[in-house]
């Protein structure tokens, strides 16, 4: 598959890139990107959550009628879960929600992802750059290069930056991460994904397996 590549200005250089068939021109799996998605929603999940069962909220320490002779029912504190202000009964406690999935169903899952976009003409092709200050306005002007003023915009770089991390962490919707470390979510959820050139070989290489 082959793509036009553009500078930073939104310029074409005149050079045709080759998109590996293997990452972005495969037979989707959608089994595959939903098991990983889901794994990738739950892993992000804290799972602090907590509730005080009878014996640990405060008070109930003494009987609160006698147990015969008023013709109620018996109770033995006034922290039972049926009394207001008592315990809650099977409620969350804290505990893991981690979902794990193969290596190879993660790999295929972003190939998917990767294919999906493509097709749908929404991968970019960006010659290595790199800004010498991480400013806000560098990626304001990427995104009024390729007239883009709304929707989710991913970055994908060949090595991790700090300048374009900090340039692009300010603007709401635009994420930037390392090629080799992006998530089927992060892909799915993109509307336009730009690719560093030199990043596309450390995909194939890592992906391709």
């Amino acid at each position: 598959m082959k793509t036009k590549v553009y500078d930073i200005e939104g310029n074409p250089t005149g050079e045709e890139f080759e998109l590996p068939a293997s990452v972005f021109d495969i037979e989707p799996n959608d089994h595959a990107l939903a098991l990983t998605v889901q794994s990738e929603m739950a892993n992000r999940r804290q799972g602090t959550h907590s509730t005080k069962g009878r014996s640990e909220v405060r008070g109930g320490g003494r009987k609160p009628w006698r147990q015969k002779g008023r013709g109620v029912a018996r109770a033995g504190t006034n922290r039972s879960p049926i009394w207001r202000g008592g315990g809650i009964t099977f409620g969350p406690k804290p505990h893991k929600y981690c979902l794990r999935v193969n290596k190879k169903v993660n790999r295929l899952a972003r190939r998917s992802a990767f294919t999906y976009k493509a097709r749908e003409n929404n991968i970019t092709v960006l010659n290595d750059f790199n800004w010498e200050e991480g400013r806000t306005a560098n990626a304001r002007n990427l995104l009024k290069a390729f007239a883009i003023d709304k929707g989710n915009v991913l970055l994908l770089t060949t090595e991790y930056s700090s300048t374009i991390y900090q340039a692009c962490c300010n603007m709401p919707g635009f994420e930037v991460n390392k090629a080799v470390a992006v998530s089927a979510r992060q892909i799915l959820k993109s509307n336009t994904i730009f690719i560093q050139k030199g990043a596309v070989a450390s995909l194939r290489e890592v992906l391709d397996k």
